[in-house]
C-alpha cells in the first residue's frame, strides 16, 4: 500500500530550536523524525511513499537526494578507501513521490492534490510526519480491510501534562485530573483510508472537519483506541523527550529491531 505523509507544516511551536530545519527533518537521535516514519512503514511492507511537501520543500529534496546509507548502516571499508561493502541498507527499495502541495495548504488539499499518485489502488495509509508509534501496522490494516469502512485512525491518550479542571456551580474546583491519566482521547494519526475518501473530501476542505463529519453521518470513521507507544513531536521539549529515550536505549518504535505491539482486540 502507498503512504501519503504530510510534510509541509510550518512547524511554528519547534521554531525555538530551529527556523531552518522543517519539521519532519528535526531529528530525533541522530535521523531525521521523516526517517524514523518511513523505516517504520517500510518495516511492515510499505514502502512507496507519497510526501505532500510544503515549508521547507527543497531541504527535505536535498535530504533523499544526497543521502548516505553509510550514516545509518553498518559497512566494510577496504583498500585504503577504495572498496566499501554496506552489510545492510535503507531506502534502497523505497520509492519516494515528491510533490509540492503549497506553503499554506490544508491537509485534505494536500490529500486532493496527489490523488492522481495513488492511481486505482483500493486502499491507502496516510499520516502526519511528526509522531511515531509501536503500532502492529499490520494487524491494524487487516482489521481496516474486513470492516469494510471508508476511513480509520488511532486514537491515543494525549501524552500531556495539564490538568483538566472539574468544578461546580460556584466555580469552585472540584477536582483535577491529569489529561495523560484522563479518559481523552486524541487524533494520533496513522489513518488507513479507501478511495472512496475523496468523495468526502470538497474543495478547500480540511481532511478531519467536513468530510470526517460526513463520514460520521454514515459510520463509517473508525477510531482505533491504542494504548501503547504514540508520541508526536510538537514542541522542542517533545524532541527532548524523545533524544532523551534514544540515548537511554528506549526506542519502541523501532519495530524493525524489536516485535511490534499488538492492538487490543476491540468489537
Amino acid at each position: 500500500m502507498k503512504v501519503v505523509l504530510f510534510c509541509g507544516g510550518q512547524g511554528t511551536r519547534l521554531r525555538d530550536y530551529s527556523e531552518t530545519v522543517p519539521k519532519p527533518l528535526v531529528e530525533v537521535g541522530s535521523r531525521p523524525i521523516l526517517w524514523h516514519l518511513m523505516k517504520y512503514y517500510a518495516h511492515f511492507g510499505h514502502k512507496e511513499f507519497i510526501l505532500c511537501l510544503g515549508h521547507g520543500a527543497a531541504k527535505i529534496k536535498e535530504f533523499f537526494l544526497k543521502y548516505d546509507e553509510c550514516v545509518s548502516n553498518d559497512f566494510v571499508l577496504a583498500s585504503g578507501g577504495r572498496e566499501l561493502k554496506l552489510l545492510h541498507k535503507d531506502i534502497d527499495d523505497w520509492r519516494i513521490t515528491f510533490v509540492d502541495t503549497g506553503l499554506h495548504t490544508s491537509i485534505g488539499q494536500r490529500l486532493r492534490q496527489v490523488r492522481q499518485h495513488l492511481g486505482n489502488d483500493e486502499m491507502f495509509l496516510a499520516n502526519y510526519a511528526d509522531g511515531l508509534s509501536d503500532l502492529d501496522l499490520a494487524e491494524y490494516v487487516d482489521r481496516f480491510r474486513k470492516r469494510n469502512k471508508i476511513a480509520s485512525f488511532v486514537s491515543v491518550n494525549a501524552p500531556h501534562t495539564f490538568h483538566i479542571v472539574h468544578t461546580d456551580v460556584q466555580e469552585l474546583v472540584t477536582s483535577l485530573e491529569l489529561v495523560a491519566e484522563s479518559r481523552v482521547r486524541i487524533n494520533g494519526g496513522f489513518f488507513a483510508l479507501r478511495r472512496e475518501i475523496f468523495e468526502y473530501l470538497g474543495p478547500d476542505e480540511d481532511l478531519v472537519l467536513q468530510p470526517f463529519a460526513r463520514l460520521m453521518g454514515e459510520r463509517q470513521l473508525v477510531a482505533v483506541a491504542y494504548d501503547g507507544f504514540w508520541r508526536n513531536m510538537d514542541t522542542f521539549k517533545d524532541k527532548m523527550v524523545l533524544d532523551d529515550m534514544v540515548a537511554r536505549g528506549n526506542v519502541p518504535w523501532q519495530v524493525w529491531n524489536y516485535p511490534p505491539v499488538s492492538v487490543a482486540e476491540r468489537p
